[in-house]
């Protein structure tokens, strides 16, 4: 089984349309979207939830007015300003709160509970590409990297359980702990990149984040006509850096016109030119795993 993940060191580099590109070329695969705090990969993939499971992780306080004698103790301690004076108790700021207990210890009424924090969702459903493991947290809610991995511990049982070669996964953007837990034991890594500046910068941190991983990383320039020298820039980075150059691809409209539609830009226009080099480079990310299982 090989887990490929597509990244990017910054947002609205065109990541999720491709990965949604590659959903459609590949065969024998589970689709994955580890990005959590910002899922849009089910936007073009319309999947159909089979299954949704809590997710929880750390704990929340609440405190319990009818037991409050609002003495003030919670409030002096709360390092984060969580706790909120009310008329005849107080209460607690659950975007504010971080779980860390030092008001439930010093509470001296015993008034406030400390329950575990039910932070979101994450589905198994059926895609019209195959099967897919993604999540939703609740507004506010923060990504530690927990729901990352529990959503690629289920992509593998998947993949085990219907005997499928590949978990495609829609990676978080950035270098943050979600990246790290979605990269930690990968296969490899494709990143999405842009010719400017905060794109080569990016990449720049982001495969060398890779690199302490260890893991081997591949590259993509999308849109590489909005600047032809910077374009080789990159290239020569990658060059230097033992990176693989998987592919270029030029600004076109019909990849907005495609994702207005609901649609992978491989289905919406499957002779467009655009469209003919999206193929081409999963073939290179074909051949480049094959080569890279077999060494």
């Amino acid at each position: 089984m090989v887990e490929i993940v597509v990244l990017s060191g910054k947002g609205g580099t065109g990541k999720t349309s491709l990965t949604a590109a590659f959903a459609h070329l590949a065969s024998r695969h589970v689709i994955c979207d580890l990005d959590v705090d910002a899922p849009d990969l089910h936007l073009l993939l319309d999947p159909q939830r089979l299954e949704t499971e809590a997710f929880v992780s750390g704990f929340e306080a609440t405190i319990r007015p009818e037991d409050c004698t609002a003495c003030g103790v919670c409030a002096e301690r709360c390092r984060y300003d969580a706790i909120i004076e009310g008329p005849d108790a107080f209460r607690i700021d659950s975007l504010r709160c971080e779980g860390c207990k030092v008001c439930v210890e010093f509470c001296p009424a015993d008034a406030i509970d400390f329950t575990p924090r039910y932070c979101g969702d994450w589905y198994r459903s059926d895609s019209r590409f195959g099967p897919m493991i993604h999540a939703q947290l609740f507004p506010g809610e923060e990504n530690s990297g927990r729901l990352v991995a529990l959503l690629r511990q289920k992509a593998k049982v998947m993949a085990e359980q219907d005997g499928l070669d590949l978990i495609l996964s829609d990676g978080p953007p950035g270098i943050g702990c979600p990246v790290i837990s979605s990269l930690s034991g990968a296969a490899m890594a494709v990143i999405v990149t842009e010719p400017t500046p905060s794109g080569l910068h990016d990449l720049e941190r982001i495969v060398e984040l890779c690199a302490f991983f260890k893991i081997p990383t591949g590259v993509i320039v999308n849109k590489f006509d909005l600047h032809i020298q910077r374009t080789g820039v990159i290239k020569d980075f990658c060059t230097k850096n033992g990176l693989a150059m998987l592919g270029k691809l030029p600004h076109d409209q019909v990849m907005t016109e495609a994702m207005v539609a609901a649609q992978t830009v491989t289905e919406y226009a499957p002779d467009s030119a655009i469209a003919r080099e999206i193929r081409l480079i999963w073939q290179n990310i074909e051949g480049w795993s094959a080569t890279r299982a077999a060494a």
